[in-house]
């Protein structure tokens, strides 16, 4: 991994580049098109980033942006093998088809906090963060689309049905993958979100802070489906406490006003916990 933070344009920035392996051994996997197996998946990926945040556990001010690619060989171009004539329903087409994944897969990220009062002469002053996420996951061959590496989107983004082959995707107000169920994995995604937090406790020790939020969020099994104007919204409240030998811990409670995937049910009322890292 090489990483370098960038002067211009300015010292904020920052560029990093990893050469990654991954080995897949799959044994009586259910629910994914290779079942026993072995996938290898050879990827670059790079990052330009930015953080001019004053805080890392409760940011007053500043924002926050990543724009990812993460590229494999594009094996299928020189194997000479036609994959069109491979079947779905073999597993012995499966596991030559996936034995190297490939996938071009790309990510745009951005927070902005903006505080309510002076952050200077405030220290607990009320923020207003908002949020826009994109990811797409393309492919070199129609034939050959990589079934690792998708989006998992709905819920508390912690857990999903196959969390080692796809990245979580959090969407309050809707239930775990609910927005992408086996069959209708996510290739593409986005999430827009605003929340209001107001600090209970900023101390060094203990962070405390409560929030309201609306969100919105879709997922797309197809990349030429995406469409950022049709997203499934949701809206709700939490709290946050952080402590250092424990870390960041938090519940919401959030209600999805959208159906998903032609169900004649709503997201509805929903809780969801936070433990670590906030997806």
């Amino acid at each position: 991994m090489f990483g370098k933070r960038l002067k211009w344009p300015d010292d904020y920035f920052q560029f990093t580049a990893e050469l990654s392996y991954q080995r897949y051994v799959l044994s009586d996997w259910q629910y994914f098109p290779v079942t026993n197996g072995k996938c290898n998946n050879l990827s670059l990926n790079l990052t330009l980033s930015r953080s001019s945040i004053d805080n890392p556990i409760y940011p007053r001010q500043g924002s926050e942006f990543s724009l990812s690619a993460q590229i494999t060989p594009p094996f299928s171009l020189f194997d000479g093998t036609d994959y069109s004539k491979y079947s779905t329903s073999s597993q012995e087409d499966m596991n030559k088809m996936h034995k190297w994944i490939e996938y071009h897969k790309w990510k745009f990220k951005s927070k902005v906090y903006i505080p309510l009062m002076d952050p200077i002469t405030v220290k607990r002053t009320p923020v207003l963060m908002g949020r826009v996420e994109f990811g797409l996951l393309g492919h070199y061959n129609k034939y050959k689309k990589s079934p690792f590496e998708t989006f998992d989107v709905g819920g508390d983004g912690m857990t999903g049905y196959s969390s080692y082959a796809t990245e979580s995707v959090a969407l309050r107000g809707y239930e775990n993958s609910s927005l992408t169920p086996y069959g209708y994995e996510g290739y593409a995604y986005a999430r827009l979100g605003l929340e209001l937090r107001y600090p209970l406790m900023l101390e060094t020790s203990t962070s405390i802070y409560a929030l309201t939020f609306v969100e919105a969020g879709n997922a797309w099994h197809d990349v030429n489906k995406f469409n950022p104007f049709d997203l499934k919204r949701s809206a709700g409240v939490g709290v946050r406490i952080f402590l250092p030998m424990i870390g960041m811990m938090g519940i919401d409670w959030a209600y999805g006003f959208d159906k998903v995937l032609g169900s004649k049910q709503y997201g509805g009322s929903q809780f969801h916990f936070i433990l670590g890292q906030e997806f």
